[in-house]
Parts: C-alpha cells; structure tokens; sequence
C-alpha cells in the first residue's frame, strides 16, 4: 500500500530509530509492531515475532478514529450534520421522559465527548438497557451541560456508529470498506462486535499495522479525494481541553485537547487504543508513525517516540547504518518461554508433538505449542500462537491471541492448571471467545 525509502533517504536518522527500540526495550514496554512513515514511505517496519506484517491486530479504542472518518463521510455526503440532535436521528431509540439536556445532546456533542456526564457512561447504559445502549445512553443522569466537559466514554461512540447506520443505511464495517478500506488497498478489516451481532464503533476494529500507518497518511494528506478535507481539518483540532484521567494515565500528550475522536499532542495528534495501540500524525514534519503493542504504558510509549525520534529527523545516517537497522529490525522478537524440552512425559493435558506440544484445554480446543519456537494452531477459527517449556516439573506455556494484544500463561504441575493473562481483555476473559471469529460479547469494555 505504502512505497518504501530507506531512513537516509527520507531524512530520519536509522540510529535515532534504533535508540527508540533501544528506549522501548530499557522500559520493558512490549511492542508488536512499529512502522514509520516520512513524506509519504515507509522508512523503517518491524515485527516483534510471533507477530507479523499480514497479521490485523485488535487497535481497541484507536477504532474511534476510523468511525470519525466515517461520520465525516456521512457529513461530506450531506447526510448528516455535526449541529443534528440524537433524538432526531435516533428517533425510536429515545427513552419516556428524556431529560431535557438529552434532548439537547448533539452528534458534536458525542464527537467531542462532551455530552455532560460525570463519567464513562458505558456500563451504566448497559445495567439501564441492556438491549439499547442509545436508550441508556440517554436515561444515565448528565452532570455538567453540554459542550462544557470533556470525558471519554465509550458510550458516544457507540451511538455515532449506530447513526451512521442509520442515515447511510449501511453497516459500520461496510461502510467504511467500500468508502476508505477498499480505496486504500486494505484487504482485510476484521471487526469484534456486541452480541446483537453489531459493530461496537468505540472498539474492536483489527487491522494490520501497514493499514493503520496507511490511515495515518490519508489524514496527513488531508484525506486526498477520499476524506473531504474540511472534515480532516474539523476531526483534528482541539474542541475542548482535557483534564488528567485513567485515559493515557494523565500524560501530557493526553492533556492537549481533544477533537472530533482525535488526541491532541505535543506534535500534531494521534488516534490510540488500550495496551499501545497507535497512530501519530506529525504534519509538520511530515511523519507518521503506527504501533501495536502490549503494554499498558501509553504515555512512555508516545514519551520515547518524541525523545528518540524527532531528534533524529533531517539527520540521515550513512549507508551503513540503514543496513544495519533494516537487519536489526528483521529479527525483532519477543522471548520464548524459558525452560527445557524434558522431561520427556505426557501429562493428562499435554502430550509430545513432532518437537513441542499439543496442549488440550477442552474439547474440541487443542492448542500446538514450540519449543524454542512459534506453532500456530486456530482450533475454533482464531488463531493462537504458542511456544512451552518445562520448568523442572511445571509445564509453562504462553498462547498469544495473536491477533490481538494478548497472551494467556499456562502453568501445569500435576493436576493442577493455571491460566493467566498478561493484561485481561476488556471484554471478556473467556479464552473460548477469543479464539472464535467474530468475537462476540456484552457491551462491556470499559
């Protein structure tokens, strides 16, 4: 999708770029993926193994920003309007007795999370309306008027989803696939949803890291002649100031101001998600930048990119060194589980495989694991990525959920079987569902 260049010739510093793997790996910030774009290539992409380049990875709340894209759409194709009120286009959705500020609520007001309530309102719809998130939305008491308030809830983006549905008369998903997937050669979009089979919107999106950076180039751009660029320059710049909260842990790009589902920032803005998953666009010099990751560390994340790389711009190193770093970013991986290939036993669960293991959780989900390496397996349609060990005598295993930012820790000694994950879903630990495709789930991230 992208063209390539290297560092040099695009004017990035390849030792700046390994001084950022280095800073990542001094902090124990688990990355997936990182892929920097200057001036429209890609100057330097890697993978941290088991993850790879063609694999779409969970971006979590990093979604928000391609539904913004998709209500601008909707906005540019004169169908809906930022000034539109939600009782309006969301008609049949309204509870009795709506308050009189939720009659007031905007789509601006939800694009700029500012609907007044003291809180993210997601779980509280959820508990009023368990079936109508839109209702519930609407019946959770406002705190501050409208328009005065920044606080990020969940629940906005929900109902923009649900309204572009409703004045495109089209799904989320296809929706934005024919109007900015298909146009920007992304071949695969894979969405989790609520359990009435509907995209979340807030949520839940994967795509591989190239599709994002991609993304992140189009706005840079200004949208070309697929975004209207009115709608860019409106979704980007800062509607209302930010206060410390859970979100980026009160880092300081995360007090900048928020736009139309966009992160303000110290350079430019950026779309994130839970556990690292990013997208920067630095317009003044002309830099994009996108990650996957698993960390719950956000702020050192953005922290090392500004320390590390923006020094380095217009500041290309020789020949030589882009070589090196290519080559240092081929072997990029994360560790394998610690251990030895014995003892050379079967335990009720585990049993020897071709040099590793299959390891049976239940029936009908049998997981292949490595020893000193990756095996694959996708027994309920979702791949799983393992590599075990045995640590004297406990079986140790790790199952990467490769496709999104998560692992599971298995430990067997004897009869007994543990089971824990690195950083919990945010929507359910149930490992079943992870490794079924579409993930389907309560409206329950929080």
């Amino acid at each position: 999708m992208l063209p390539r260049s290297s560092p040099r010739g695009a004017g990035v510093s390849s030792r700046a770029v390994g001084a950022l793997l280095d800073r990542l790996a001094e902090r124990s910030l688990e990355c997936h993926s990182l892929m920097v774009v200057r001036r429209g290539r890609v100057v330097a992409e890697g993978w941290w193994a088991p993850y790879t380049a063609e694999r779409p990875h969970l971006l979590y709340s990093l979604t928000k920003s391609f539904t913004s894209v998709a209500v601008g759409l909707a906005v540019g194709d004169g169908l809906l309007s930022v000034d539109d009120l939600v009782v309006d286009v969301l008609a049949d959705h309204v509870p009795e007795n709506v308050s009189a500020q939720g009659r007031r609520i905007t789509v601006h007001h939800l694009l700029s999370m500012t609907s007044g309530h003291a809180e993210d309102s997601l779980g509280q719809a959820w508990r009023l309306e368990p079936h109508d998130l839109v209702k519930g939305f609407l019946r959770v008491p406002f705190a501050d008027r409208e328009g005065t308030r920044h606080m990020y809830d969940n629940a906005t983006t929900f109902l923009l989803a649900r309204i572009v549905e409703r004045v495109t008369g089209r799904g989320l998903p296809e929706f934005l696939d024919e109007r900015l997937f298909r146009p920007l050669g992304i071949k695969h979009a894979e969405w989790d949803r609520v359990a009435s089979g509907a995209a979340f919107g807030f949520h839940g999106l994967h795509l591989t890291t190239e599709a994002v950076a991609a993304f992140g180039e189009l706005l840079r751009e200004e949208g070309r002649d697929l975004i209207p660029y009115e709608w860019i320059r409106l979704a980007t710049r800062r509607h209302v100031e930010t206060r410390p909260a859970i979100v980026g842990g009160g880092g300081a790009d995360w007090l900048c101001g928020y736009g139309y589902q966009f992160w303000m920032s110290r350079h430019g803005y950026f779309g994130e998600g839970n556990l690292g998953q990013m997208c920067l666009v630095v317009p003044e010099h002309e830099l994009v930048i996108a990650m996957t990751a698993g960390t719950p560390d956000n702020h050192a994340i953005v922290d090392a990119l500004w320390e590390c790389l923006l020094p380095g711009l217009d500041q290309p190193d020789s020949a030589e060194d882009d070589e090196f770093l290519t080559e240092r970013m081929r072997g990029l991986s994360l560790p394998y589980v610690p251990g030895t290939a014995g003892p050379d036993r079967a335990l009720r669960s585990v049993e020897p495989d071709a040099g590793g293991w299959l390891i049976r959780l239940d029936p009908g989900l049998s997981i292949a694991a490595g020893y000193r390496e990756w095996r694959e397996s996708a027994p309920l349609g979702r791949p799983v990525v393992a590599s075990a060990a045995w640590q004297g005598d406990t079986f140790v295993a790790d199952l990467y959920v490769i496709t999104t930012p998560h692992r599971v820790r298995l430990t067997i000694e004897g009869d007994t079987t543990t089971m824990t994950w690195n950083y919990e879903p945010l929507t359910t630990t149930d490992l079943t569902l992870h490794l079924t495709s579409p993930l389907m789930t309560r409206p329950d991230v929080s």
